[in-house]
């Protein structure tokens, strides 16, 4: 009998050390991220311009149909027409070289957004649009097939003056619609 009661106190002694030794408490840290704008040869999502309306510089893409273009064609216009659309195709794409020694596929899936009325966006051709056009577009890039982006200027109703607008670009990793 007094091994039993002694097995039934080392029992009792052994919970009371294993329940006393945990402590289970809630712990927060916060975490930093960072990001390089780069050179274009270092890049992993790059945004290329294709004609001579756009430029790439500091980060930023630049969409200039004026007269004060430095890259504006000897011949071309100091601007566009009131009353008229203009499709622009190709004018910049957008690459996707993430994990380009890996072998491996990751796609990005990028979201262009506009705020101007007149301006629209689309991805691929205008024929044959992969996304738009549209104020908003979302379309994937699969690892090395970069992909085209053209613009809608829809000048009707629109008096004669320099116009600008904004344009953002989101990138995050996998396809669109997961």
């Amino acid at each position: 009998m007094n091994k039993l009661f002694g097995l039934a106190i080392l029992m009792v002694a052994m919970l009371l050390a294993v329940g006393a030794g945990a402590n289970f408490r809630y712990y927060s840290a916060d975490r930093g991220a960072s990001f390089n704008v780069v050179s274009d040869d270092n890049e992993l999502i790059s945004l290329t311009a294709l004609q001579p309306y756009v430029t790439y510089d500091a980060g930023k893409l630049y969409v200039d149909i004026t007269q004060y273009n430095p890259n504006r064609p000897e011949n071309g216009g100091l601007g566009m027409s009131p009353n008229t659309t203009y499709v622009f195709e190709e004018m910049f794409e957008v690459g996707n070289n993430l994990w380009e020694n890996n072998q491996t596929n990751y796609p990005i899936c990028v979201t262009i957004k506009t705020q101007h009325d007149g301006v629209l966006i689309f991805a691929g051709s205008y024929d044959n649009p992969i996304a738009g056009p549209a104020h908003n577009i979302q379309f994937t890039v699969e690892h090395g097939n970069p992909v085209p982006v053209g613009i809608v200027f829809n000048n009707t109703n629109v008096s004669v003056g320099e116009y600008q607008f904004q344009m953002s670009i989101e990138a995050i990793k996998g396809a669109c619609g997961r």
